[in-house]
């Protein structure tokens, strides 16, 4: 079995905080009728959710993500995806955890609601 289908299963067996408090809301098109996955493999990468028919993908990163290398990294990444015809929007665990009301503004707009 692919090491990404396995890891990805994985992953969602064992959710951040922030990433099952968003899924709560993504889940069964409970967000504008629209069909999410969770950890779903694309590439050599695993995206934390991935709306296939917007083409969009949506990644909690927590502090980690600020060290200068995990920058340049999720940069390539983001562009991995977007040479893919992708739409990237990421969020911080602190905004998960202390303003759920606004990330879900922020996927709206970002969706085109």
């Amino acid at each position: 079995m692919n090491n990404n289908l396995e890891l990805s299963r994985k992953l969602r067996k064992n959710q951040t905080p922030q990433e099952q408090k968003l899924w709560n809301i993504l889940r069964n098109n409970n967000f504008h009728n629209l069909k999410f996955k969770r950890q779903y493999p694309i590439g050599n990468y695993i995206v934390d959710f991935i709306c296939i028919e917007k083409r969009i993908i949506v990644e909690i990163d927590g502090g980690q993500h600020n060290e200068p290398q995990n920058i340049i990294n999720d940069n390539i990444r983001t562009q991995y995806f977007e040479s893919r015809k992708f739409k990237v929007i990421r969020f911080w665990n602190n905004d998960i955890d202390n303003n759920l009301d606004g990330v879900y503004s922020e996927l709206e707009k970002f969706c085109g609601f």
